[in-house]
Order: structure tokens, then C-alpha cells, then sequence
């Protein structure tokens, strides 16, 4: 018998354990994660920050409008370590880069106020150390806070010393070390070079002649709206792209080749937050039925653990699940309860294979008289309609 035991208030009583439900064949949709923030520092006389609201409201002024805001400041991070949130990838041969908090000077954001005050200050990057010779190896240090579909993603790098290659760059639509997009700027090359990567090849590349000075730091901006890529060198519009989308989505990263030493500064990504398709699918069966009380998907971690991952109520998405949940994943089952004015359904939603891929939580307004036969009935209803906008659970998982 299923434990069909409810996530905060109104426990059910009396849960009841069901004969499986037949397998029904399905269709998919949507999509993401909270936004991180983290805080830039405050300034220290009234006249910085008088300049630095001016500053910003132009830049909000001039800026798309994305509705989201990532602000990474290395400072954030052990110095000497690689900073938490990111993880290291590698594209081609040779060893892994060996990505760390290191302290430099970085030139400020903004004009001095007087002709003493310093013009650079001691400030923690972001630094690819390794000096690996291989050709074709290209270390990364991926972003996993977000996953990005329209972005704007501004930058400093610096590139230190290199004898085979000296270069930095941004890596974007991650999907993994073989897939993905990346704008590098190259001080041997004197280049500002576009291209992805897809399969482990290198295709569709784009470059633009342009002399990039070692040892000095340099902003670097890479903007996308749909297939439209916007690339910045030093503040100037260097690549008017259109990319037809071999990725539309994909996690932000850094990037270098060969023995190249690198370092990058404070990182600023202003994006359009994603919905989860799990989510979305639930927003759009509120949308349908509003006076459902309690929808609730869940799905297995890595551990055979259900979670809610999408829920009608924000707060309760990440909470563990119970038996009812993991049995209706694991065979079907579906389970019932009832408490006054309210009856509670957990049920299997299954793929276009009619395989249970995630369980789906529903508690109803009840009515005088309705029957546990009744209540499903209008429980399977619901989900009927679900899997008519999700047919597998990668759909659902993205």
C-alpha cells in the first residue's frame, strides 16, 4: 500500500493503495534555476558613488532589457582554488587546466577622482596556470549556476605568457567539452576568431584581424538573442554574427589553448531567466484549472530519491517525496487519500512509451458524496492532459 503522505499542511488520511494504472502514450515542452546573485562592492566617497549610479543608469538606459542579473566577483572565492560553481572541462588533448583565484592588478571600472589616487588596485581573477605545450588542447573552466538561452556576458582577460599559443576566450551554448560555441581573441594571431565546436570539429568559423596586446587587460563582451551573436573588443563592436542555432541553450565559460596563461577578471551575465519544462508544464495546467489545490511533479535523483522538481508553490520544489511518489515511478501504482473536503492522487506521468518517468501529486477539492473511483477518474484527467505536452523525460528534465 502506497503512503500517500502531503509536503506541509493538510496531512490526507486513510492513504489507499490502487491497481496500476494502464500505460497511456504522451507529447513534450519548456525549462530553469534561481538567479544567483552576488553583490558588487559598495563605493567609498559620495562622489564615486554619484558617478557609479550614473554610470549604471545609462547602461540600463542603453542596455537590453534581459531581466536577469549574475554579477561573479572572484574576490567571492579561496584565493589559490578553484573558485566553487564551476567545474573544469577539456576540449582535444593534453592535460586538464589547472583554473585558480590568484591576486592582480586590474585597472578600475572608472575614471580616477584625482590625479593621486591609484588608477589600478590589487584585485582577485580568475587564472589558467598551466602551461601544457599540446596543440590542440583547450582547457575551460564551465559555469554550472545557469543554464543560458538570450545572454549578455561582459568580461576583462589578460593573457600572460605563451610560447605555442597565447589566448582567452569565451566559451557559450556549453553542451559539452565536443559541443559548443567560443569568441577567443589571439595576441600570436592578432585575431579575434568565432567558431563552434560540434562533435569534437571545429566549424563555421568567423575572424576578424585585430592586434591584441599581452599583458594588458582587455574587455571582452559576447551578447546573443536568438541567432543573433554580438561580439565586443574593448567596447567596440567587433562581430555582428548570425548563427544558425547548431545550440540554442547551453551553460558560459573560459576558455584557453595550448600553454597560453590567462587571467580573467569579475564577471557580469545580464540574461533572460529559463522556465524548467517541468515548470512550465505545471504553470500551464494551473493556467487551465485553477481551482486545483496541489500540483505537484516529482522525479529520481541520482541516489533513487524523489524530489519535487515542479510544483504549484515555488517553495515547496527541491523537498523530498514519499512511497507513493517512488511507487508510482518505480511500477505504477497509483495512491489515494481523503481528508475533509479534499482528496489527494498520486500517479505515474508516463512517456510517449507509456513508461512512468516522473509521479505527479494532485490534491482536489472534493464534493458531498464523490467516490474514490471518481476522484481518480478526474485526477487522470489531468494528467492525460499533461502528457499531451510531454512525450520523454528528457523534455521534461531540461
Amino acid at each position: 500500500m502506497a503512503n500517500a503522505a502531503e509536503i506541509g499542511p493538510a496531512p490526507l488520511l486513510g492513504p489507499v493503495s490502487l491497481s496500476k494504472s494502464s500505460k497511456k502514450k504522451s507529447v513534450a515542452n519548456s525549462t530553469t534555476t534561481p538567479v544567483q546573485w552576488l553583490v558588487a562592492r559598495a563605493g567609498f566617497v559620495n562622489l564615486r558613488a554619484m558617478r557609479c549610479f550614473i554610470y549604471c543608469l545609462w547602461l540600463g538606459l542603453t542596455a537590453p532589457i534581459f531581466g536577469a542579473q549574475i554579477k561573479i566577483d572572484f574576490s567571492d572565492f579561496a584565493a589559490g582554488q578553484m573558485p566553487a560553481g564551476f567545474h573544469s572541462a577539456l576540449a582535444g588533448n593534453g592535460q586538464p587546466g589547472e583554473w585558480k583565484v590568484v591576486e592582480d592588478e586590474v585597472p578600475s571600472a572608472f575614471a580616477p577622482l584625482t590625479d593621486k589616487a591609484p588608477v589600478v588596485t590589487r584585485h582577485s581573477v580568475l587564472a589558467q596556470l598551466s602551461q601544457d605545450p599540446t596543440d590542440n588542447r583547450f582547457p575551460m573552466l564551465v559555469y554550472d549556476g545557469e543554464t543560458f538561452d538570450d545572454f549578455k556576458l561582459t568580461t576583462r582577460f589578460k593573457i600572460v605568457s605563451g610560447v605555442a599559443e597565447q589566448m582567452a576566450g569565451i566559451v557559450f551554448r556549453f553542451q559539452n567539452a565536443s559541443n559548443f560555441y567560443v569568441v577567443r581573441a589571439s595576441a600570436l594571431g592578432h585575431n579575434l576568431r568565432f567558431y563552434k565546436m560540434v562533435n569534437g570539429q571545429f566549424v563555421d568559423p568567423f575572424t576578424l584581424g585585430t592586434n591584441i596586446a599581452v599583458g594588458v587587460w582587455h574587455t571582452l563582451t559576447v551578447e546573443c538573442e536568438g541567432i543573433q551573436i554580438n561580439c565586443r573588443l574593448d567596447d567596440s563592436l567587433a562581430m555582428p554574427l548570425q548563427v544558425p542555432n547548431t545550440f540554442a541553450t547551453g551553460k558560459v565559460g573560459f576558455w584557453t589553448m595550448s600553454d597560453a596563461v590567462s587571467y580573467f577578471g569579475d564577471t557580469t551575465i545580464d540574461y533572460k531567466p529559463r522556465v524548467p519544462a517541468a515548470q512550465a508544464l505545471v504553470n500551464s495546467i494551473m493556467q487551465q484549472q485553477p481551482r486545483i489545490l496541489t500540483l505537484r511533479i516529482y522525479a529520481l535523483d541520482g541516489q533513487g530519491q524523489t524530489h519535487v522538481i515542479a510544483s504549484n508553490d515555488a517553495k515547496e520544489i527541491g523537498q523530498p517525496g514519499t512511497d507513493a511518489e517512488k511507487a508510482a515511478i518505480a511500477d505504477g501504482t497509483i495512491s489515494f487519500g481523503k481528508s475533509p473536503g479534499v482528496v489527494a492522487v498520486t500517479l505515474p506521468l508516463r512517456d510517449r512509451n507509456g513508461d512512468p518517468m516522473a509521479a505527479v501529486r494532485l490534491r482536489l477539492k472534493s464534493f458531498l458524496g464523490e467516490t474514490q473511483d471518481h476522484a481518480v477518474a478526474r485526477a487522470t484527467q489531468i494528467i492525460h492532459d499533461m502528457q499531451a505536452q510531454v512525450t520523454t523525460s528528457k523534455d521534461l528534465m531540461q
